[in-house]
């Protein structure tokens, strides 16, 4: 995973936890809809200024989401050792676990 990646994916998890759209995010930072959107799907590198900007309208210090990067990290690592069949299968599981529980609580 480089960098941009998981700093781009922090981003966009912290504007939706906000409940915020891109556009709200934009306007409120003074940065583009569409470098945003190149930032949080991480094809854009953020310079520390724009990183800035989005961690004072976010609520969120630069260590703050720094620290958010280096989990980001750490769960694609993690994720990355457990075998892809595995992966599947947990997906799977959890799909059938969400659909049986309505069913279950509907009976």
């Amino acid at each position: 995973m480089l960098m941009r990646h998981a700093i781009g994916s922090v981003l966009r998890r912290l504007r939706t936890e906000r409940g915020a759209t891109l556009r709200e995010l934009s306007e409120t930072s003074r940065i583009s809809i569409p470098y945003l959107s190149e930032i949080e799907r991480g094809r854009k590198e953020a310079s520390s200024e724009i990183l800035a900007a989005l961690c004072r309208v976010l609520d969120v210090t630069e260590g703050e989401l720094l620290s958010e990067v280096v989990s980001e990290f750490a769960r694609v690592e993690v994720l990355s050792l457990v075998p892809e069949r595995v992966q599947a299968e947990t997906v799977a599981e959890h799909a059938v676990s969400d659909v049986a529980r309505p069913v279950l609580l509907a009976a």
